[in-house]
């Protein structure tokens, strides 16, 4: 019986530890939409505002494979990005208005180098490092799905 007692411990303290690294990784106070590309499904974490925009995918450590964030601006623009204080190399694709990837920029953490759409754009999408690459995403691939501002 105590065999069974500490296994089940055991069980609930791994299960909790899932859990708390998961959360971590995924903010759960920002909504999350699903975006689609060629036959890939996305959960994106939608940063709308400002602060959001601000703090971004900052001291996560790291991010579920077919997740990633998507970043709104209220006009369009050459809205650069950097990785401070972000932990994880990512891949950045911007996206026109009508859901058509401008271009993808791959980025190394921690580092603060601006990586900036070639045309202005309203729609930012992080995902982990190589994710559109090694899809075969580039540009004039069609992300589906957006919000409609």
């Amino acid at each position: 019986m105590l065999t069974f007692i500490r296994h089940t411990f055991f069980a609930g303290l791994l299960a909790l530890t899932a859990s708390l690294s998961l959360a971590q990784s995924i903010n759960t106070s920002l909504p999350i939409i699903e975006l689609k590309t060629s036959i890939y499904r996305i959960q994106a974490e939608v940063a709308s505002t400002q602060q959001a925009r601000q703090i971004g995918l900052m001291n996560r450590t790291s991010m579920p494979t077919d997740s990633g964030m998507l970043f709104i601006f209220d006009q369009k623009a050459t809205h650069c990005f950097w990785m401070s204080n972000t932990k994880i190399p990512l891949a950045i694709a911007f996206i026109a208005d009508d859901g058509k990837i401008v271009n993808i920029e791959e980025m190394q953490a921690e580092t603060l180098n601006n990586h900036c759409p070639k045309a202005p754009v309203r729609y930012a999408l992080e995902m982990n490092r190589q994710w559109f690459s090694q899809r075969a995403i580039g540009p004039g691939s069609v992300i589906q799905g957006l919000p409609r501002q």
